[in-house]
């Protein structure tokens, strides 16, 4: 598999409706300003685009959060911008449009965490770990993923997790509802593709309008507004070429 390296972000050639991002910042995939810069610039090239499986190079780490000893340097001005920076690109997982699948591929720490828990599937391989430290190293998750965390494992887990500061492994964290699927270390790439190309073949449109229904809070909405957004996607995915395929296929 041929890739092209941007930064500390690889991409890998296209594959059946699918590429490979490979987190690749040695020793541990930590989140530096720049790698998150990168990564956020690289999911919006990628909008329109193929499905994405997202992972880290080696099989020690998947991504060590934030880098610590950048931040070190940081006044809490600094701080507050890469915070910014890190919200951007929480954003741009949570909306990506195409299928994204999220392979990890060994510790997931703090950030890695809140990555994964944007994507669409989670695989992990036997091998993984997560642990939020932050609380043990006076940092902050962002907002957006302690959001997440509690919407993906419930109260008393995100409690677990995040005031506790205890590592739990891949089985534990699928228990959780962190992750989808536990696979052997060997078989997470091929598995994850498999997956995301399995979602790639979907009518495209229809794909993106339920990521985006699943993003709005829409039970609240009184129903004039929720008619309204009802027709409006009725008609994109109605004129939409792949959905018509698709709907015509069906009928035989």
């Amino acid at each position: 598999m041929t890739t092209a390296a941007l930064g500390a972000v690889q991409v890998s050639a296209e594959t059946d409706g699918a590429v490979v991002l490979t987190l690749s910042r040695p020793p541990a995939n930590a989140l530096s300003g720049s790698l998150i810069s990168r990564l956020t610039a690289t999911l919006e090239d990628l909008a329109q685009g193929p499905a994405v499986v997202l992972t880290g190079a080696g099989d020690r780490f998947f991504c060590a959060g934030g880098d610590l000893k950048e931040a070190a340097g940081y006044d809490a001005e600094s701080m507050a911008e890469r915070m910014t920076s890190f919200h951007a690109l929480l954003c741009a997982l949570e909306k990506f449009p195409r299928p994204l699948v999220c392979a990890v591929n060994g510790w997931c720490v703090g950030g890695g965490i809140e990555m994964a828990l944007f994507s669409d599937f989670v695989y992990a391989s036997s091998r993984a770990r997560f642990v939020f430290p932050e609380v043990d190293h006076g940092m902050l998750p962002a907002g957006k993923g302690i959001a997440r965390v509690r919407e993906a494992v419930g109260d008393r887990g995100a409690r677990r997790l995040l005031l506790g500061g205890k590592p739990v492994g891949a089985s534990e964290a699928k228990a959780l509802g962190i992750v989808d699927e536990v696979v052997e270390p060997g078989e997470l790439l091929e598995a994850a593709s498999a997956q995301a190309r399995a979602a790639a073949a979907k009518p495209p449109a229809v794909f993106a309008a339920l990521k985006l229904a699943l993003l709005q809070e829409t039970a609240g909405w009184p129903d004039e507004k929720q008619l309204r957004v009802t027709a409006a996607g009725a008609r994109t995915v109605f004129d939409d070429p792949a959905a018509r395929a698709a709907r015509e296929a069906w009928n035989g």
